[in-house]
C-alpha cells in the first residue's frame, strides 16, 4: 500500500527519524493558516509547497515549488490544489492533486555547505535480507545514478538474526564521506529508519533527499513508503492512512468484492484460479501474439457470482478484444465453474467480446460438455496451445 509523503515522515517521526516538518493543506486558505504555524513552530521564513500524490519527480511536474512569503504560499498552493500533475512516473492525463504538504525550508545558511544523499531500505529477494541501498547522488533518479555512475551506489545487508550492527551504520556514515558530528548524527539517523522500516511492516522506505543541512543535521526531506498489504492486520492506524483516490477505481472495486486484480495496458482480459497458473496465463498470451489487459485470480471459489464479478471488472476496460478464463480445477471442480460461466453470462446478456475458456483437472471432461452445449458465444479448450491457438484466431 502506497501512502503520502506527509504520512510517511508521520511514521518516521514516530521512530526518532529526524523529518521536515509540515502541514498539510487542502485549500490555499489553509496552506497561509500551516505557513504562519510553521513560522511560529520553526521559525522558518520560506516555505516548500510539495503536492501529495502517489508519484515521483513531482518537482520536475511543477509540484513541489518555494514561497517566500504568505502570499506567495497562497499563490502556489491555489496553483499546485486541484492541478492534474503529470509527473515520469504518472500517465499522460497526470493525477489530480487534492492536497499540499507545506513544509519547512531546510536549506538555510550556516557554516557548512548542505548536502544530499540517497537512501532506501528495502528486501534484496536474491538474498532474503533487508538492505539498505544509499549514495552521495541525492536528489537524482536513482536509476540514472546507477547507470552512468554505479559505483556511487552502496549497499548494506543486514543479517536477519542480528538486525542492523552499529559498525554497518558507522561504514554506510563513512562511505557518504561524513566526519564529526554530521557523523554522529547520520549514524542514529540510519538506527532509527531501519527499525522504522521493520517495525512498521514495510515493503520499501525511500528518502531522496536525506539531507545534511548547514548546521550537520541529517534529515528526511522527502519519503516515499509502501507498506505491506499483508501486515495491515498488525498496523490498524496505517491501514486508515490508504487514500483510495489515489488507486486505480477498478482495483478498488475488486478488493471490496474479494478479487486480486491488477489492470494493465493490454487486450485480453484474464481470469485465473491462482496467482502462479495467472502468470504462465499472462505468458501464454504474450506468445500467442496479444497483451494480457489484467492480472486476475478468482481464487479457489469460481462459482457464478464471482465469476460474474470477474466478468464486469474485466469489461470496464474497453481495450478488452477476448477474454480467456484458465481455470485448473483442484479445490474447485472444473463443471462447477463451467456452469458458473454460464450462468453468468446469461445474468448479463450479451457479451461482445469473444470469450476462451480452458478448464484442466476435476471432471474437465464434463466441464468441455457443458460449455459446448450452452449454446452461447464461448469456446472450450483443454490443452494450453490449443488455449493460445484460438487467442491468436480472435484477436487476427
Amino acid at each position: 500500500m502506497n501512502i503520502h509523503e506527509y504520512q510517511g515522515k508521520e511514521i518516521l517521526n514516530s521512530f526518532g527519524v529526524r523529518i521536515q516538518r509540515g502541514i498539510v493543506a487542502h485549500n490555499a486558505k489553509e496552506a497561509v493558516d500551516a505557513a504562519k504555524e510553521l513560522t511560529e513552530l520553526t521559525g522558518t521564513g520560506w516555505h516548500v509547497i510539495k503536492a501529495q500524490v502517489h508519484a515521483g519527480g513531482r518537482g520536475k511536474g511543477g509540484g513541489v515549488k518555494l514561497a517566500k512569503n504568505l502570499k506567495e504560499v497562497e499563490e502556489i498552493a491555489g496553483q499546485i490544489i486541484g492541478m492534474n500533475l503529470v509527473t515520469p512516473q504518472t500517465s499522460a492525463e497526470g493525477k489530480k492533486v487534492h492536497q499540499v504538504l507545506v513544509a519547512e525550508d531546510v536549506y538555510y545558511p550556516g557554516d557548512n555547505e548542505p548536502e544530499e544523499y540517497y537512501m532506501s531500505v528495502l528486501l534484496n529477494r536474491t538474498t532474503g535480507r533487508n538492505m539498505i541501498m544509499y549514495s552521495t547522488e541525492g536528489g537524482m533518479d536513482i536509476e540514472t545514478v546507477a547507470e552512468e555512475t554505479p559505483h556511487l551506489i552502496f549497499t548494506e545487508e543486514i543479517d536477519p538474526s542480528v538486525g542492523l550492527q552499529g559498525f554497518q551504520a558507522r561504514r554506510i556514515a563513512f562511505n557518504l564521506g561524513l566526519s564529526g558530528t554530521a557523523f554522529k548524527e547520520m549514524t542514529k539517523f540510519v538506527t532509527a529508519l531501519y527499525k522504522a522500516y521493520v517495525e512498521s511492516d514495510s515493503a520499501l522506505f525511500e528518502i531522496n533527499p536525506v539531507l545534511k543541512t548547514s548546521d550537520d543535521k541529517i534529515m528526511a526531506v522527502d519519503a516515499k513508503v509502501t507498506l505491506d498489504d499483508n501486515a495491515l492486520f498488525r498496523h490498524k492506524k496505517y491501514a486508515e492512512m490508504r487514500d483510495i483516490r489515489e488507486e486505480n477505481p477498478v482495483e478498488v472495486e475488486a478488493r471490496k468484492v474479494g478479487l486480486n486484480y491488477v489492470d494493465l495496458d493490454g487486450n485480453v482480459g484474464c481470469m485465473v484460479n491462482g496467482a502462479g497458473l495467472a502468470m504462465a496465463t499472462m505468458d501464454l498470451i504474450k506468445q500467442a501474439g496479444g497483451e494480457p489487459a489484467n492480472f486476475l485470480d478468482v481464487g479457489g471459489t469460481a462459482d457464478a457470482k464471482r465469476v460474474e464479478e470477474a466478468f464486469r471488472l474485466i469489461l470496464k476496460d474497453e481495450n478488452v478484444k477476448a477474454i480467456l478464463i484458465n481455470i485448473f480445477g483442484g479445490i474447485v471442480r472444473c463443471d462447477r465453474v463451467a456452469q458458473g460461466i454460464v450462468d453468468a453470462y446469461k445474468n448479463m446478456g450479451n457479451i461482445n467480446v469473444p470469450i476462451i475458456v480452458r478448464l484442466q483437472g476435476t471432471n474437465a471432461d464434463i466441464a468441455k460438455e457443458i460449455i459446448d452445449n450452452s449454446g452461447l458465444d464461448v469456446q472450450s479448450a483443454i490443452e494450453f496451445q490449443e488455449a493460445a491457438d484460438k487467442v491468436q484466431a480472435v484477436l487476427a
